[in-house]
């Protein structure tokens, strides 16, 4: 395992990088801009070729290649939410956004605990970030198989009350005109402007359909996706006939959810392995959210294989 300094655009800092390699796969982490992953490459047909989509560089989360999501995934509405009848405020926490997104561990730095030359444990100790009601303690840890990545994200609930939580990964995936994903689901969570859902429908509406191959890659004027699908069984498949490569995504504790961020004319969707709906502290029954006493803890277990077509 190597350390190295990744510049930051726009100041004289530098972020720190952690690289892996074992055997044809390379890993970069950034443990201090949210324990986020630089890059995912493997040597293939004599060169260096990305498996996620890398880092832009900068300290914008949204530019890496992947983050982790706790203790919860993607917006909450209504300024927070109530728990066992109290109100639990949550801010905003990020410009351009209506809702706070995506929970607070990703806005912090975490701490690279253990390393060996395919592994690496990141850990964070969150008490109340920004106003939020969570205190939790965090681990990722990111292991290079023979086969792929493994990501374990885990949290623990070290706060005084129990408090609902979820977690998630923001995988950016590269596609093109020939990239094609197959990802099971029976039905989807239509969206309004904002996006929050409005809807759940078994309809899928034109190019949301993935439970057959079919291309990600879409024209400028294409329709935005950014919406959570139910049903699905935690295996998904991304094929590159133009590399000759798969990217096998499976979610070993699925609870039925993902979430797909997919903008038009853009080179890179996102395919989110998620525990719970978007705004799911609003919904009927909380789907997938967790309640945590305190003490207690949760586990999202994601592989991410590649394989030769």
């Amino acid at each position: 395992m190597t350390t190295s300094p990744a510049p930051q655009r726009g100041g004289a800092s530098a972020i720190e990088t952690l690289t892996l390699q074992s055997g044809r796969q390379r890993l970069s982490v950034l443990p201090t801009l949210g324990a986020s992953v630089a890059a995912w490459d493997l040597q293939w047909r004599g060169q260096w070729t990305p498996l996620f989509r890398p880092w832009a560089g900068g300290s914008d989360l949204y530019a890496t290649a992947c983050f982790p999501l706790v203790p919860w995934s993607n917006r909450i509405t209504e300024g927070g939410f109530m728990h066992k009848g109290m109100h639990y405020p949550v801010l905003q926490n990020r410009a351009g956004e209506n809702y706070p997104i995506h929970g607070d561990g990703w806005l912090q730095a975490w701490q690279a605990e253990a390393y060996t030359d395919n592994s690496v444990v990141l850990t964070l100790n969150s008490e109340q970030y920004d106003g939020d009601p969570y205190t939790y303690s965090a681990t990722q840890t990111l292991t290079l198989h023979d086969d792929g990545l493994e990501i374990d994200l885990q949290v623990t609930n070290r706060g005084a009350d129990e408090l609902p939580f979820g977690l998630g990964l923001h995988p950016y995936f590269p596609r093109n005109a020939a990239t094609r994903l197959q990802s099971r689901a029976d039905g989807v969570w239509l969206c309004g402007a904002d996006p929050i859902p409005t809807e759940h429908t078994q309809d899928f509406p034109a190019t949301f359909d993935y439970n057959r191959f079919a291309a990600v890659d879409f024209p400028a004027d294409g329709p935005l996706v950014d919406n959570c699908f139910t049903g699905w069984d935690g295996v998904s498949r991304i094929d590159y006939p133009d590399r000759g490569l798969r990217i096998e995504m499976r979610m070993e504790n699925c609870n039925g959810y993902s979430l797909m961020y997919r903008p038009p004319g853009l080179d890179y969707f996102c395919l989110e392995p998620i525990t719970h709906p978007i705004d799911a502290f609003h919904m009927p029954g909380r789907p997938g959210l967790v309640d945590l006493q305190p003490g207690a803890s949760m586990r999202l277990l994601t592989h991410f294989k590649v394989s030769e077509l």
